[in-house]
């Protein structure tokens, strides 16, 4: 029998810094688009998370038009999901959208599919699932025309299933999300360095794309996942707070903010996501819920422009300093230090007074 305590360590993004490299490189000469397929590019390695108060059509068409991708969101009815997947698909060359593995996947299938879309994403918080596993195949098998992008896992032999079944990218991470409580409520979950690292020895092999999923706060952590093997970063606390994310904008304390939850709140779960985390909701039933995930508010930061251009300079940086054009050289020329928590606070400006 295999050792009851796996002998690696997990990391996570503040417990390693990518150590800097020689550089002839100018900025202007780093490249940051990613091929996550032969048919997908993306001038950004950005896609907005599937959730309801991240990404609407509004969000894929902005993001859309800066590079990226906007994956909408499946906490709504079939026909308004369709809505959206219309209305972007009048703006932007490619659209995604999120599905389940419950009974209405192949109607929503089908009306997404006539509405026009390009990419479907199998949201669940167990992509490790036979359920899982099965609807990759059967979109994969059935709808050929469509690119899928199934998860989430955290482990090599997770991507192996769903690279086997059909998927032409991977989503990874459990449990790294600001919003997100499994690994309090359930005891599961693998830190996110560690299971990009994990992952991505396998999707390697298949020339599929690895995507990272939760827990990025900022440009440095997005620039430590791809450092670990992804190609993509998936972003949602970054961009809920951006004037394209659903919700109205809210005044607390002087300060403006707008709505975010996690996908396993109470709330969210009883107006359609609770399959996402393998539970089922009748109406007046929320009692028999269990949460994986908490609501609040996030900064309000004005335009996806705005962040989006933060962003995309702070990985330009971090590329130019590890002396790597391309975001494949980043995950292949780099390496990383373990830091101690006093490097930690190093790393933060500290001993001012911060206006």
């Amino acid at each position: 029998m295999d050792e009851k305590i796996i002998s690696i360590e997990g990391i996570t993004f503040d417990d390693v810094l990518v150590v800097p490299n020689y550089s002839e490189i100018k900025r202007e000469e780093i490249d940051i688009s990613v091929n996550l397929s032969s048919r997908l590019r993306l001038n950004i390695p950005f896609i907005s998370s599937p959730m309801d108060t991240v990404t609407t059509g509004k969000m894929a068409i902005a993001l859309g038009k800066l590079g990226g991708l906007g994956v909408i969101h499946r906490n709504m009815s079939i026909e308004k999901q369709a809505e959206e997947v219309i209305e972007a698909k009048k703006e932007v060359p490619f659209v995604a959208a999120a599905v389940g593995t419950g009974r209405d996947l192949s109607d929503r299938l089908q009306v997404l599919t006539r509405a026009g879309l390009d990419i479907v994403v199998i949201d669940s918080a167990h992509g490790f699932s036979k359920m899982v596993v099965e609807a990759t195949n059967f979109i994969a098998e059935k709808y050929k025309n469509l690119l899928v992008i199934s998860g989430n896992v955290a482990t090599a032999a997770g991507a192996k299933a769903l690279i086997e079944a059909g998927a032409f990218a991977v989503r990874v991470g459990m449990g790294p999300g600001s919003i997100c409580s499994t690994r309090i409520v359930a005891g599961i979950g693998v830190p996110q360095i560690t299971a990009i690292m994990e992952t991505v020895k396998v999707a390697k092999n298949y020339g599929i794309s690895i995507i990272a999923d939760g827990g990025i706060r900022s440009s440095g952590d997005i620039v430590k996942a791809l450092a670990a093997g992804a190609d993509a970063v998936m972003v949602g606390s970054l961009f809920a707070g951006c004037q394209e994310a659903p919700g109205k904008v809210v005044l607390y304390k002087n300060k403006k903010y707008k709505s975010y939850r996690g996908m396993g709140s109470i709330s969210a779960m009883k107006e359609g996501s609770a399959a996402r985390y393998g539970q089922e909701y009748r109406v007046g039933q929320e009692k028999k819920l269990i949460a994986e995930g908490v609501e609040g508010l996030v900064p309000y930061k004005g335009s996806l422009e705005t962040v989006v251009n933060q962003l995309t300079g702070g990985v330009r940086s971090g590329m130019y300093y590890a002396g790597v054009k391309t975001i494949r050289e980043l995950g292949e020329k780099t390496r990383f230090i373990r830091v101690t928590p006093a490097s930690q606070i190093e790393s933060y400006p500290h001993d001012i007074l911060v206006k």
